[in-house]
């Protein structure tokens, strides 16, 4: 059995250390926000939270996350900048990238508040958007960039 700390809630799974944290939270947990994408780690659609730092679920061994602290977009508070952010943007547009985009950009801004244009499109170079919403998805990151520091 390994012992996951996911979204505040520890969870028992049966499955062997090297099973990837994707399949545990989709499959195992029904977890379904967080996306399968392309299963290699190239595109972000199945970007989490360990240890509040981005990491693509698919390419991270279930036994690696044990004892970590875990978070998926269905973690992310409703009222997270980032969040409103997409909302108020209107960055969605298949949305099948969006939690992995949401994630990556919420892990940008909570390890550098103000990024910098440079910045932004680095952090976000392996999070791919088939709908090409590109220019929304960095305009989202400053508006909660500019929105969290709002008392």
């Amino acid at each position: 059995m390994i012992s996951l700390d996911i979204n505040g809630k520890n969870y028992q799974v049966d499955v062997g250390p090297e099973v990837p944290l994707l399949w545990v939270i989709r499959e195992h947990l029904r977890l379904t926000g967080t996306k399968f994408g392309c299963g290699i780690g190239a595109c972000g659609s199945c970007t989490v939270h360990i240890d509040g730092k981005a990491a693509r679920s698919c390419q991270t061994a279930v036994g690696s996350a044990a004892g970590r602290k875990i978070t998926t977009i269905e973690g992310l508070a409703e009222n997270h900048p980032v969040v409103k952010a997409w909302i108020k943007e209107q960055v969605p547009q298949c949305g099948y990238c969006q939690s992995g985009q949401i994630m990556q950009a919420a892990a940008l801004l909570a390890e550098e508040p103000n990024p910098s244009d440079d910045r932004i499109v680095s952090a976000m170079d392996g999070n791919l958007c088939r709908c090409g919403a590109y220019p929304r998805i960095k305009m989202a990151i400053k508006t909660a960039a500019k929105e969290g520091k709002r008392p």
